[in-house]
């Protein structure tokens, strides 16, 4: 059997052995992607702020070098006012020169708890109000619903997002990347004190690094929600771009670990990192998706960024305002390649209650804006959308 047919009846007799009906994405179809990373990445090292001064003096150890041609560790000039981490280089950058990406600053939702799961959920149902347990839907659910479109979460369970009235089909994209702690290296070190006078301070010790970092790890996982890490999104990222082209018009994925309270690194360390596999996973799946890129948008977000100035152990805690991504071969002329949205100068007196990115681009807006242009919704479409969020248009499709 050729890829493709083996493909649809493998995903039909799944549908027939859950009862969920799915439909095959018409070849014309748009699609859209949103990529959730859990945990409130740091955007202010992602769109790096070149153009302020109050950046570099708010982070003496984690600010990205500006813009240098001759550094690589410095910061990619996008404009006068913004740069690009530079793990992104290789990947992000020349879709960028592509007009194939744009950046929305100074983007979230109004809420200020700093919760992870109070401002996850309330992304994730699009509504007004708080979110919680007594969300009846999720906004891709409702979307799914306006559109009649096939969707799926490549998730573990199915997102709040994708709650609803519509069956949504889900994948689990675990199994890859490594994991947080290696438990059988502990095991083999200890083998090597057996009967030894150090053997009961060796285990002793062993079994302290991993009260310490069960300690360490408990808040990230927690935020992660069960999300795959950056590495993992990396590796799996041409398959999800394979169903999106064959099969479903609308997706979402999670991706963990970007809670990065402490030791967060600048242009080297764990963020770095995790852009760096993000941006090969983007990359990998737009190639994947062929023509059907042109076609095709795909939204990064997250729950909230981080706070602009450093803290005391080299990392960032919970902030306010943060960097939406949207990428896309079809993006609009005038939004394609640049930064886009409202925005203001950054310093001191301009930042959320004097510590983080401030909201000027409504979540919900920024989102119906797109989405209406994609699909050509109507007013009242939008509404069982977003209710009460009048759409933003910036012309990003």
């Amino acid at each position: 059997m050729k890829r493709r047919t083996l493909l649809q009846a493998g995903l039909a007799a799944t549908t027939l052995a859950s009862g969920i009906r799915l439909h095959a994405a018409p070849a014309t179809q748009n699609r859209f992607l949103l990529v959730f990373l859990r945990g409130g990445y740091d955007a202010a090292n992602l769109l790096v702020p070149s153009g302020s001064p109050f950046y570099y003096e708010a982070r003496p150890t984690l600010a990205i070098a500006r813009p240098d041609p001759a550094n690589p560790q410095a910061a990619l000039a996008l404009d006068g006012h913004w740069s690009l981490h530079p793990a992104l280089r290789d990947n992000l950058a020349p879709m960028w020169a592509r007009k194939e990406v744009a950046f929305i600053p100074f983007a979230g939702t109004y809420d200020a708890s700093r919760s992870h799961f109070e401002t996850q959920d309330r992304i994730e149902a699009g509504l007004a109000g708080p979110a919680g347990s007594a969300v009846a839907s999720g906004f891709l659910n409702r979307l799914s619903q306006v559109l009649g479109s096939a969707s799926i979460a490549f998730t573990d369970a199915l997102p709040t997002v994708f709650k609803g009235d519509v069956s949504v089909a889900n994948i689990s994209l675990k199994g890859v990347g490594k994991p947080a702690f290696d438990a059988r290296q502990s095991g083999v070190l200890a083998g090597l004190y057996q009967g030894h006078a150090l053997e009961g301070a060796v285990r002793e010790g062993l079994d302290l690094r991993q009260e310490v970092a069960r300690e360490l790890d408990q808040e990230m996982q927690m935020a992660n929600r069960g999300a795959i890490s950056a590495k993992g999104f990396e590796l799996e990222a041409r398959r999800i771009a394979r169903l999106m082209r064959e099969r479903y018009q609308i997706g979402f994925v999670d991706i963990g670990g970007w809670d990065t309270h402490i030791n967060e690194g600048a242009a080297q360390g764990p963020l770095a990192n995790n852009l760096a596999d993000l941006g090969r996973g983007l990359s990998g799946f737009a190639q994947e998706m062929g023509p059907a890129w042109k076609q095709t948008v795909v939204v990064v977000l997250s729950e909230f960024g981080r706070t602009f100035r450093e803290n005391g152990t080299r990392g960032t805690d919970h902030g306010h305002g943060t960097v939406y991504w949207v990428l896309g071969g079809g993006l609009g002329s005038a939004a394609g390649g640049k930064v886009v949205g409202a925005q203001q100068a950054l310093e001191p007196a301009t930042l959320f209650q004097n510590r983080d990115y401030p909201v000027l681009n409504e979540y919900r807006a920024v989102l119906g804006g797109l989405l209406g242009r994609m699909y050509g919704l109507s007013p009242r479409d939008l509404e069982r959308i977003f209710p009460n969020a009048p759409a933003q248009d910036w012309g990003l499709v």
